[in-house]
């Protein structure tokens, strides 16, 4: 029973709650930045390259039980063919390239946030307590109404 308290101690704290939110969110944003690699950003791209589609640029290392050539990806895979699939490849860097540029911008914009401000300077000027003056801190004599002034070593 021990051990399953322990388990339960952990598992409410915050951090690994805090965790779990952020996998979930994370999994959900890896979802959302391949679409946008894959139905926004791809098309246009093969477009201006000659209606090319990233996604089913392969080559063919063997052929399948039925000889391509093959159109797709997909063909290939149906005949058995073994393909090397460059162009999912290139879709998977643009996707991890987007994904670490929102990451940068994310930790970029929560650091400048949590920068701390410097501390104020210490004052370099004191109130005289009889009239009320702005003196230098370091004055032992007000120049305003002559008083003489506690330092602070006395």
């Amino acid at each position: 029973m021990g051990m399953m308290k322990e388990f339960k101690e952990f598992a409410v704290k915050g951090n690994v709650v805090d965790m779990a939110v952020g996998i979930i969110i994370g999994v959900a944003f890896g979802t959302v930045v391949s679409s946008l690699v894959a139905d926004v950003i791809m098309p246009p791209i093969g477009l201006l390259l000659g209606n090319v589609d990233f996604s089913n640029l392969f080559f063919v290392l063997k052929q399948g039980v039925t000889a391509g050539p093959y159109a797709t990806v997909m063909e290939a895979t149906e005949a058995g063919a073994v393909t090397v699939n460059y162009g999912v490849f290139i879709n998977t860097i643009i996707s991890f390239i987007i994904v670490a540029f929102a990451v940068f911008m994310l930790i970029k914009n929560v650091n400048r946030m949590e920068r701390k401000q410097p501390p104020p300077p210490p004052p370099s000027t004191k109130e005289c307590p009889i009239c009320f003056t702005n003196i230098p801190i370091k004055a032992t004599r007000c120049p305003n109404c002559t008083s003489e002034l506690q330092t602070a070593e006395g």
